[in-house]
């Protein structure tokens, strides 16, 4: 299962009570209350995932960095908006509000000093994490009466990696369309997507993801939409030198690094085709050899090429085995966009265009 490795969380966390917006630093360990709507009946519990970089300038001043860190805060509000009464909408943040609350009021924290210090001489990679919740002590079936931002920041040295293996799982689905919450960064996705792995390790006890299919499970198998990883989006690249992205949809979460690592592949002269794949497009055009890399595509991992990736019919059996052909310059090239990519945060290399860097010095 993807997980962080080398995980070091900062010592403080940041509390903010958005009615009478009042801030508070926490003990990293602090706890949220056992009974609450968000605990309990998953109110108010959405969350973020944020990337940076921190270093020190030509001033010897510390200096966090982001990449098009605006979009992150902009989902992140998305995501409470659909948590919280619509009478309750205007105690959420703007995200000026959320960019003053994470860097003037948190990041700045003295007592985080020594955190970022270290990560500074390390050269880390950092990873923001804001999440919701009532902080309110009850078990009551409605919207949050105490709704709060909690944030913690972390350093990590890799998360999913390569080589990793993968099981397409078409009896489960992350979210329903409808619905409307495939597209947000919410609690309630995740479960489903820790229960599809685990249907992925009874197939292959070697996988460490799941890749999902739509929601529309009256049609045959292979037409059926591919939607995208457990935990992450998916790139597929081709024997013609076409890579496909699919198309942002009520059920995929809108990918920050997505947008970036697409930029940078199209920078580089590789073609990238942005439309719906079906489970049977993939699968015959994977058995014509025509598929060079299935690709994971996240904040913390950035992108990652599948090793293997199994193939399986309705009765869950397996049908086929896709492994990347290394030897095409689109497997390396792929490498090389996510290497480019967390170089713009150290300024090795510029930004491309419609990207935007973002420093604060703390």
């Amino acid at each position: 299962m993807a997980k962080f490795e080398g995980i070091h969380w900062s010592a403080k966390q940041m509390r903010y009570l958005l009615p009478g917006k009042k801030y508070d630093l926490l003990d990293g360990e602090a706890q949220v209350v056992a009974c609450s709507r968000s605990t309990n009946n998953g109110a108010f519990l959405a969350f973020e995932g944020i990337r940076f970089f921190c270093k020190k300038n030509a001033a010897g001043r510390l200096e966090v960095i982001f990449l098009n860190w605006d979009k992150n805060l902009e989902r992140f509000r998305r995501g409470m908006l659909f948590n919280i009464g619509a009478d309750q909408a205007g105690l959420v943040p703007s995200r000026a509000e959320l960019e003053d609350l994470f860097i003037t009021r948190y990041f700045r924290e003295p007592a985080m000093h020594g955190f970022f210090e270290e990560m500074a001489s390390l050269g880390a990679q950092g990873y923001l994490r804001p999440f919701t919740i009532d902080e309110e002590q009850s078990i009551g079936v409605t919207f949050p009466a105490e709704p709060a931002i909690r944030a913690v920041a972390s350093r990590y040295d890799r998360y999913l990696g390569e080589p990793f293996s993968g099981v397409v799982i078409p009896h489960l689905v992350r979210a329903v369309a409808v619905n409307g919450t495939g597209w947000l960064k919410l609690g309630v996705n995740y479960l489903m997507s820790i229960k599809a792995v685990e249907e992925a390790r009874r197939i292959r006890p070697d996988a460490a993801a799941a890749l999902f299919l739509d929601d529309q499970t009256h049609k045959p198998l292979d037409e059926r939409q591919i939607t995208e990883w457990d935990s992450s989006c998916c790139l597929f690249g081709f024997r013609d030198g076409t890579v496909v992205k699919i198309p942002e949809n009520p059920l995929i979460l809108p990918s920050v690094t997505i947008l970036g690592v697409t930029a940078i592949l199209r920078e580089r002269g590789v073609r990238v085709e942005e439309r719906f794949l079906t489970y049977g497009e993939l699968t015959r055009r994977s058995a014509a050899g025509e598929l060079v890399a299935a690709c994971s595509i996240g904040t913390a991992g950035i992108l990652n090429r599948c090793a293997k990736l199994y193939f399986i019919d309705a009765d869950k059996k397996v049908t086929g085995v896709h492994e990347p052909d290394i030897s095409h310059p689109l497997y390396a090239r792929l490498a090389e966009a996510r290497t480019y990519y967390w170089d713009i945060y150290k300024e090795t290399v510029p930004p491309l265009a419609g990207m935007k860097l973002s420093k604060y010095e703390i």
